[in-house]
């Protein structure tokens, strides 16, 4: 089954935090990672208003994009926005089989 990273995140120096994105494509690509829907329009429903980018990211496994974060590569590139450049709440979840009994 599939697994995504589903993210939100704050931009706190764009400049900065582009290091972090330009570096993202080919590490992806390595993993088999198709971005689904990359700071596009959003409209916030419920929650604070605090984050004001969020990121789906579908690999072709959970394991894939467990592994994906923890590679260097992936570190390397998150050391850019972590000076400050930006903030972000990530969470890595498999996919399901729709609606369930749980």
């Amino acid at each position: 089954m599939a697994g995504y990273w589903v993210a939100r995140s704050k931009i706190n120096n764009p400049e900065g935090y582009s290091k972090y994105t330009s570096a993202l494509a080919p590490i992806f690509e390595k993993w088999g990672a198709k971005a689904l829907s990359r700071g596009g329009n959003y409209k916030i429903l419920e929650g604070p208003e605090y984050f004001e980018r969020f990121v789906v990211i579908e690999f072709p496994s959970m394991e894939d994009a467990i592994a994906c974060h923890d590679s260097e590569e992936y570190q390397a590139a998150a050391a850019h926005r972590l000076d400050g450049s930006g903030e972000v709440e990530l969470v890595i979840l498999d996919s399901t089989a729709g609606f369930g009994n749980n």
